[in-house]
């Protein structure tokens, strides 16, 4: 590794001693320094060794990297020894692996991933412990949960030979239970995941407002100044104080609406804890040559390929406070791809695997457990039920994200398409392949024009996306 004294400043303190305060934050990694990035990982089986015709090349992609990350949507364990059970709060989902699992992602080439999202906790607090034992045992680096919020919080950290890797992960959707909390006097701090908390509002026309302003003074329980309860939304809170002379904004029963051009949602990200996270990623980059952020947003929704309205501020300030990379997943579908002050920012990587065999097929586990009146003996009836909600094709298309530094700046991002089997049987689908030549156009054509909202230009060459930057350029 190299410092170059254009981005190197100090501080004189007050024993004499200088430290650094500029080239604490600046990118300090070998050239030729690589990082891979793919997004959602529901893998319910090892892989490299079953008969999966493409899979070969996509490991190679992976294993060529220096870093190379996936979101790990799974909870690992072996269910015949399990201590735990399911728990009334899920992700939408019961996800979960055998322990065979973890090896052979790091086989793939796998050695950083986020445990910050929507199923965490789906099999409690015994789920997520054996987990991130399995991952231990394998030597994949993961960060995003712990014993506490300090634990779940704080970067991880990676050895590579070309610099030390800082891994900083969050989530915005996740089960109301599963935030961790740090302790509090006597109180013990609670385990869970590194939250980021969204205040939801509904935007609607100003004339509406107005109508609806009416509505709520008309409620018996309604009186200025009121806090609204929170609605059941996972990783979203409406529980604020209305402020009775905002003309922009009103609370009806718990939900949030406010004045726009445009209906939709619009999402305000806690202070409390952006501060937290900030600092989380200032430390990691402090003690590391690259940092990484990754954040699991489902916002405002599976449906959408927009980022919510939150997310492009959020990620900016993180990179301003360190990050070298910005990691988004969660919506299953790829989002745009931006450049900013030369560090990449993925929206959304989408799915990487869609292999979900072991989960137990019903939208709740109390009806799993019992008679389940939807669902008849027929078995393409329960194949049905499982493909539910996910029938689309783009949820089973992809990118695999190769970014290359040189002269602690990047000098090029490729974009592999991939898709995940979509018209395979059941027993082959979800295990990803590089995309053939008509799909992975569709699959490029469809990222830049997501990506041109933010400047980005994506030059396709050998069925390939490629973003070039100059050195040294903004």
């Amino acid at each position: 590794m190299e410092e170059h004294p254009q981005q190197i400043g100090s501080h004189l303190d007050d024993k004499g001693d200088n430290y650094d305060t500029v080239g604490s934050i600046a990118t300090n990694v070998a050239d030729g320094f690589t990082m891979v990035a793919v997004g959602d990982l529901i893998v319910s089986r090892p892989v490299t060794k079953g008969r999966h015709p493409g899979f070969g090349d996509i490991v190679k992609v992976l294993q060529d990297a220096d870093v190379t990350f996936g979101n790990m949507e799974m909870n690992i364990f072996d269910i015949r020894s399990f201590k735990g059970s399911p728990q009334a709060e899920y992700g939408g989902a019961f996800h979960v692996s055998l322990p065979e699992v973890g090896p052979d992602l790091k086989s793939m080439g796998f050695n950083l991933m986020s445990r910050a999202n929507n199923h965490t906790l789906d099999w409690g607090l015994e789920g997520m412990r054996e987990t991130s034992q399995v991952l231990d045992q394998s030597g994949i680096i993961h960060a995003g949960a712990g014993e506490n919020l300090a634990q779940a919080g704080a970067a991880r950290f990676l050895e590579t030979a070309r610099g030390r890797v800082a891994l900083v992960s969050l989530a915005t959707s996740f089960t109301p239970m599963s935030r961790a909390g740090d302790p509090a006097g006597e109180a013990p701090g609670r385990p869970g995941l590194n939250a980021l908390r969204l205040a939801k509002s509904i935007v609607i026309p100003p004339e509406k407002l107005e109508s609806l302003r009416q509505i709520r003074d008309a409620l018996p329980d309604s009186r200025p100044g009121a806090r609204s309860a929170p609605p059941a939304v996972s990783g979203a809170t409406a529980d604020r104080p209305e402020d009775p002379n905002d003309p922009e904004r009103v609370v009806v029963a718990g939900t949030a609406f406010k004045a726009g051009d445009k209906a939709g949602y619009s999402y305000e990200a806690d202070p409390g804890d952006v501060a937290d996270i900030l600092r989380n990623v200032r430390r990691g980059k402090q003690f590391s040559d690259f940092c990484i952020v990754t954040n699991h947003c489902h916002q405002p929704g599976n449906w959408s390929e927009e980022t919510p309205d939150y997310e492009q501020s959020f990620a900016h300030r993180v990179i301003d406070a360190g990050a070298d990379a910005y990691v988004g997943h969660g919506p299953h579908k790829l989002r745009g791809i931006e450049i900013y002050s030369g560090r990449p920012i993925f929206y959304s990587l989408a799915n990487f695997f869609y292999d979900d065999h072991r989960t137990p097929v019903g939208a709740d586990m109390f009806v799993a457990y019992g008679k389940d009146p939807r669902v008849d003996t027929d078995a393409e009836v329960t194949v049905a039920e499982e493909a539910k909600g996910f029938d689309d094709p783009v949820f089973y298309e992809s990118v695999i994200t190769v970014s290359r530094f040189q002269q602690n700046q990047l000098a090029e991002l490729r974009l592999y398409p991939v898709e995940l089997g979509y018209l395979k049987r059941f027993a082959n689908r979800g295990v990803p392949r590089l995309a053939p030549p008509p799909q992975a156009k569709s699959i490029l054509e469809r990222l830049q024009k997501l990506s041109k909202p933010f400047g980005t230009e994506i030059a396709v060459e050998n069925d390939v996306g490629v973003i070039r930057l100059r050195p040294n350029s903004p």
